[in-house]
Parts: C-alpha cells; structure tokens; sequence
C-alpha cells in the first residue's frame, strides 16, 4: 500500500506580542529585563502586596543571593553552560545569573501547580516552559550543569513522591553536574537521605539568615560514578 507524502506548512512557534492592551508596550533588551512588564498584572497570584513590588522583591532576594554564592561558593568557577530554575516564579534567579555575568543558557520552568508567571518571563526576555514534577521532563537534547529548586519539594510533595523529582534530578544532571536545593527544615532530612543513596555528595547549610531560619540548602554535587 502506497502511503502519499503530505507536506504541511511550519506555523510559527513564537506568538506576535498583541498591538494593545496587556504585553503590547515592552521594552528592548536588555532594559526589558528589569521592567516590570504589563502583562503582571493579568497574573493570577494570591498576595495582598502588590504584584510589581513581589518582582523587585524577588529581584532583590536573589540578586543578594546569589552574589553571596559566588563570594561564598566561587560559583565563578563553574563551568556552568546549560541552567535550570525548577521553581521560577517571576525569573529573578535568571535575572541575577545575568546580572553577576555568568555566560550560560537558562531555562525556567513553572510548576502547573502553581501561577502560571509565563507571561511575565517571556516579556522580561526569559525562557520557559511549564511542566508538572509529578511527570517526566522532556531534556532533548542536553542535560544540564546546575539544577536550581528553590521551594519545589514543600509544595510538590503533596502531589507525589519526593523521591519521583528526585531520580528525575538526577536523569537531567550530568556527571559532574551540580543541584542547589533551597526548601524547609521539614523536608530537608528526607532529600539529603535520597540525594546520598543516589550516589550524590550532599551536604544541608544554612541560608544567610542563619542557623534558626526555617529554611536549608541543600548542596549536590554528581559525581561520575566509577567501577
């Protein structure tokens, strides 16, 4: 049986921003970065501040962040190419990499559990994507150098195994790779026990806020493992 070949046209994969209205007046980069963009506003978010105060707060937090890893942790020694934010919210975490001059490729990723910030990642200039941790992430073609998760566990847990996210983890980081893992003190046990039977090196510190903050990090470095 002959099967006829049927070509169809591309369509275009990048949506025309709207001539009006939310998303029609953006800035060019990279002053875009740090403008908060129309279409915030349209995003649905329980908070009682308002929804442009909440990104240069997190603009602010993780800009003080992580010019404290870098001091702390001499991140610019790593050799960081491929990145990705779990749990990136308004894209802060990006923004700051940006701002300290690191030369490495970011994808943020939103939770379906949570707001979808899309909008607002893709008007600042950012790259994203939403997925459910629940499920398996589509990682052709790369893997990455650094997996960030900042409160995805406390949340995810609810909807499935801890553990889940975590073999997960560790499918997309290469040997060599590196996973921060910022989250509360009552998750903070389990996933270090997970992250050593997975044969990484994981190590629990506190955050600048000290050692009574309600929250860790959780360090992980993957090694290649050896015979």
């Amino acid at each position: 049986m002959l099967v006829k070949e049927r070509y169809v046209d591309l369509k275009a994969c990048i949506s025309r921003l709207p001539e009006n209205g939310y998303g029609a007046n953006v800035s060019m980069w990279p002053s875009r970065l740090n403008t908060p963009p129309d279409r915030l506003q349209s995003i649905q978010y329980e908070s009682f501040i308002a929804r442009k105060e909440l990104l240069k707060a997190e603009d602010k937090f993780w800009s003080e962040t992580i010019a404290g890893y870098v001091r702390a942790w001499r991140w610019k020694k790593f050799k960081l190419r491929n990145v990705m934010d779990m749990k990136a919210g308004f894209g802060g975490f990006a923004a700051a990499l940006i701002e300290q001059g690191f030369d490495c490729w970011v994808l943020n990723v939103v939770p379906v559990s949570g707001s979808n910030t899309l909008p607002v990642l893709y008007d600042r200039g950012l790259l994203g994507v939403m997925h459910d941790w629940c499920e398996p992430f589509d990682t052709y073609p790369r893997t990455y150098d650094l997996l960030h998760a900042a409160g995805l566990f406390s949340v995810e847990r609810k909807r499935c195994n801890m553990s889940t996210i975590m073999l997960e983890m560790d499918r997309i980081l290469r040997p060599g790779g590196r996973a921060y893992i910022r989250d509360s003190l009552d998750v903070m046990d389990e996933l270090q026990q997970i992250a050593k039977a997975m044969g990484w090196q994981a190590t629990v510190r506190d955050t600048s806020e000290g050692p009574h903050a309600s929250y860790r990090i959780l360090t992980c470095d993957k090694h290649l493992l050896r015979p």
